[in-house]
């Protein structure tokens, strides 16, 4: 067989997509064409904000139609979602409970107990995995304090692609990479930790053994009849990302840029030194055992909040007007808390700046302008972070993802960072799902074997720094001095 088609699902916080790819073996040509893209929004229901789980396996199931309907063969289907949240079953194997997102607010000062109770340095010890309010070992005490009527119910805990997987073929399935998100995983032994999860109230019997990418869950029956295999790609979808980025080498640095900014680099081993925990790095698994050292930011979200409230349809005048608004004229720190889920993110940004005694920026150009400078600050100083761990300074930062469309920011990160910014793929977590399902099909033997698929059928952009800039100068300041104080 010539060509194999496989379709990526590939679900963000705040949309979704089904792809259908084209692999040529003799011509090593890879082809995608979206078939069916959705939205995905939070839903408030009955006080708690929660995932439609049943539109998106409803939207998911139309795009694979669309797909059969067209009379083209699947050889394999892979879904990647976004981390740490979860759908809880019963012993029937139906739904216990909304999907609750991690942006919901029931997870406030779980993390700080937990911190007092178990100890900071002893959970990142165990785990590896930087502190956010909103990991799942945090949602499920939470879920297990206040909602103890639903935990009694519950027989599985499933993680979003899983269930999804789960839902197409009535196999459960625990991916890894997906899994260290969670903040329950042992770094050492890549199994759920016992301690851990007792401190979260968490029985250990609804969690399966964390399973490495390139297995197949089960098969879907698709209305001609066939059975397709449903392959556990890298399904936390940074991780999938990563697996597309086409980086230079060793030493080149990615940033997967969406909803969330998430900016690190591939390590044989994790990272869990004093100064990682410090800097709140975190390590998530990766394909074929590696680790990606990396740092959460905020992101896009922050952009796509203002878009909505102020009723901006047209991104691209929006950011020629930002272009022309004075550099860092205002600032914020992106990755604040405030920033998670506020009533109103403009009004949120306009009053932290107003608290930190800077002008407070009112026309939407002023507030895009405001988040961009912000974060390129913010990837200069992670950047820096990461450099210290990795040993010596990077050779080139690869932007993959949506967000690497933007050129101002991609522009703004390459001054502010100091080093040559390289942009696309945008569909990388896409491309990085189905580049393991053709590993899983015996089409590639390894991801630097799909990495040059990717480098010889997707243009890139390069971005070089101007050290002279406003925001290189005021990158500058705050650059910590080089230090051999190195993560063994």
């Amino acid at each position: 067989m010539t060509f194999r088609h496989c379709v990526a699902v590939d679900l963000g916080a705040s949309s979704g997509r089904v792809m259908l790819a084209r692999y040529d073996r003799e011509q090593r040509t890879l082809n995608t064409r979206e078939v069916h893209r959705f939205t995905n929004t939070l839903q408030h229901v009955d006080g708690v904000d929660c995932w439609d789980v049943d539109r998106l396996e409803a939207e998911i199931r139309c795009g694979l139609q669309k797909v059969c309907n067209d009379g083209i063969l699947i050889d394999s289907i892979g879904i990647d979602t976004w981390g740490v949240d979860y759908v809880l079953l019963d012993r029937h194997g139906e739904r216990v409970g909304p999907a609750v997102s991690y942006r919901d607010r029931r997870t406030q000062g779980v993390m700080q107990r937990a911190q007092t109770q178990v100890g900071r340095a002893e959970i990142y010890r165990r785990s590896g995995i930087q502190f956010l309010p909103f990991n799942t070992l945090y949602q499920l005490r939470a879920l297990v304090e206040q909602q103890p009527e639903l935990a009694d119910r519950t027989a599985h805990a499933l993680l979003m692609p899983d269930y999804f997987s789960y839902r197409l073929t009535g196999a459960m399935n625990w991916e890894y990479t997906n899994a260290t998100t969670t903040q329950m995983v042992n770094i050492h032994t890549d199994t759920w930790d016992e301690d851990l999860l007792a401190w979260a109230g968490v029985p250990s019997r609804w969690l399966g053994t964390p399973a490495h990418p390139g297995n197949v869950i089960g098969h879907w029956i698709c209305p001609q009849g066939n059975r397709i295999p449903v392959v556990a790609v890298a399904s936390h979808d940074t991780a999938s990302a990563v697996i597309a980025a086409p980086l230079a080498d060793r030493h080149a640095a990615w940033l997967s840029s969406g909803t969330w900014s998430l900016m690190g680099f591939e390590s044989k081993t994790p990272q869990v030194c004093e100064r990682a925990l410090t800097n709140n790095i975190t390590n998530e698994g990766g394909a074929e055992g590696r680790y990606r050292v990396l740092k959460n930011i905020m992101g896009l979200w922050l952009l796509q909040r203002v878009l909505k409230e102020q009723n901006i349809s047209d991104l691209p005048a929006l950011l020629a007007d930002a272009d022309a608004v004075p550099v860092c004229r205002f600032v914020i720190h992106p990755n604040d808390d405030r920033f998670i889920n506020p009533a109103n993110m403009s009004a949120e940004i306009q009053a932290a700046c107003r608290e930190s005694r800077q002008p407070a920026p009112e026309r939407p150009a002023e507030l895009a302008r405001c988040i961009f400078d912000s974060l390129a600050l913010l990837y200069a100083r992670v950047l820096q972070e990461l450099a210290e761990l990795h040993g010596q300074p990077f050779s080139r930062l690869h932007i993959v993802g949506g967000g690497s469309q933007n050129q101002l920011l991609n522009q703004l990160c390459a001054d502010a960072c100091g080093v040559t910014v390289v942009s696309g793929p945008v569909e990388a977590s896409t491309l990085g799902n189905i580049g393991v399902q053709l590993m899983t099909l015996d089409e590639l033997n390894d991801v630097d074997e799909f990495r040059q698929v990717v480098r010889d059928t997707h243009a890139l952009t390069a971005w070089t720094p101007n050290p002279k800039s406003e925001i290189a100068r005021r990158a500058a300041q705050f650059r910590p001095q080089p230090t051999k104080e190195l993560c063994a």
